[in-house]
């Protein structure tokens, strides 16, 4: 009993403070109606009653103390009295991954083994093996950008189109960013998700103008863009990369480093109840509203003041 009371209090308490006005309004209306209304300002006592229509006699019950307390107990049921919790499973909206993939001609250089395109799949391989709930996209680009598969959880599907991924299956080499981006930005618009990013798999590209300008554009979005430089420090131009990532608000690692990114990709989901999915081993308690409890107390209150002879 005691840890009971101890946790006893009201959820929403402001409603208490209806419950003297309620009382100073019925005692108002039984003064009123006791007095016999506005015409016995006007009308002696003894000739008013013998003008009332209905002349049966009147019970001698009153209905005000029965309107006070079905009054109180309404403001109470407002109120939130509360002394039990109950608990729910935690929730975590998934996030959303776009994989932004370069298939440019200079992407089939072997300074890493077995080749840079072949490393990268590895690599993005690894993030797949890492996305859990999240959901991922993949976008390739060469001279143009291409969709290979929209935002998804199917992860073993998005690994079935991995292997045919190569620089010689683009229709026209290039090597312009600024479109996977883009593209990127207009699939992630769709997701829904607070936690998102566009992580591009690069050697590098040749419209920093407008593959900067696309990754501020996304960063105002509020997608950040993550870098992942493919191929040896001494072949990239790291600078560029590393410019890429500041402007979008992420982080840029070299391939190598490539689990820096996924820990920190893994550690931004935030919590929330919209398209989410639970979290696991977590629970969040909430205070049980017994106010719903009255309910039966103040349907019968306001059946009984519903007597044809009480008003």
């Amino acid at each position: 009993m005691n840890p009971m009371l101890n946790a006893f209090h009201f959820l929403r308490p402001w409603w208490l403070l209806a419950l003297p006005v309620s009382w100073l309004y019925a005692f108002w209306l039984a003064r009123r109606h006791q007095s016999g209304g506005d015409w016995s300002r006007f009308i002696d006592p003894t000739l008013l009653s013998a003008l009332r229509l209905d002349g049966r006699k009147r019970s001698s019950m009153r209905p005000w103390p029965w309107l006070t307390v079905v009054w109180s107990l309404a403001i109470i049921a407002l109120s939130g009295p509360s002394w039990q919790k109950y608990t729910v499973a935690a929730y975590r909206a998934p996030a959303a991954w776009m994989v932004v993939f370069d298939l440019s001609p200079s992407m089939s250089g072997n300074d890493v083994a077995p080749d840079r395109v072949t490393r990268a799949r590895y690599g993005l391989v690894d993030l797949l093996d890492a996305a859990h709930d999240a959901k991922v996209g993949l976008v390739a680009f060469a001279d143009d950008a291409f969709t290979v598969t929209p935002l998804t959880d199917d992860i073993a599907t998005i690994k079935a189109l991995l292997p045919p991924l190569a620089p010689d299956i683009m229709p026209t080499p290039g090597d312009h960013l600024a479109p996977g981006l883009q593209q990127a930005g207009k699939l992630l618009s769709q997701a829904g998700s607070r936690d998102q990013h566009a992580i591009v798999f690069s050697d590098g590209f040749d419209d920093p103008a407008a593959a900067f300008s696309a990754a501020a554009a996304l960063k105002a979005q509020g997608v950040a863009v993550d870098v992942v430089g493919v191929g040896s420090a001494g072949k990239l131009d790291v600078a560029k990369l590393q410019q890429l990532a500041t402007v979008g608000g992420g982080q840029y690692v070299n391939i190598a480093n490539l689990q820096g990114l996924i820990g920190h990709l893994q550690s931004q989901s935030p919590a929330t109840e919209h398209d989410a999915v639970t979290a696991n081993g977590i629970e969040i308690s909430h205070w049980l509203d017994a106010g719903v409890w009255l309910l039966p107390l103040i349907l019968f209150g306001a059946a009984l003041l519903a007597r044809r002879d009480w008003l």
